[in-house]
């Protein structure tokens, strides 16, 4: 597997994505546009940019802490997917859980994108699973 992120800028306005620390997980990806998010709402935002993720990985798109905690914006979809073979332009869908909206300028670093192995597997329809000691438990069944 090759560690090469091939991104192609779309718009002259567009910005690379780029990690703010050396060693840092994810890239932090820019806003193209100026939008308002009213409290309460969602919008689409454009980074400006396409890319031809390496082979056998996926970008996953995740809020960024400092958005979430100073103003209740995050990513809406946590983590979005980006499949490998997807050339389009990548785009964040981001929502305003704040009482006031919310101001998405130009450049304004939006989410982060990390790049993540996939493990492919093979299907095979079955009659009956293993037993294991949680079983069917779900959602609180740990007691924690």
């Amino acid at each position: 597997m090759t560690n090469i992120l091939n991104i192609k800028l779309i718009r002259n306005d567009a910005k690379m994505p780029y990690r703010a620390n050396e060693g840092d997980a994810g890239l932090d990806l820019f806003s193209v546009e100026d939008v308002i998010i009213p409290s309460g709402q969602s919008a689409l935002i454009s980074t400006g940019i396409q890319m031809e993720l390496p082979k056998g990985t996926e970008a996953q798109v995740r809020p960024r802490s400092g958005l979430a905690l100073k103003h209740s914006v995050t990513v809406l979809n946590s983590p979005g997917t980006i499949d490998e073979g997807y050339r389009g332009e990548v785009k964040v869908i981001l929502i305003n859980h704040g009482k006031e909206e919310f101001r998405v300028e130009k450049h304004m670093r939006i989410a982060q994108m990390v790049i993540a192995p996939v493990f492919q597997v093979e299907l095979a329809q079955v009659s009956d699973l293993t037993q294991s000691e949680r079983n069917s438990g779900g959602f609180g069944s740990s007691g924690k």
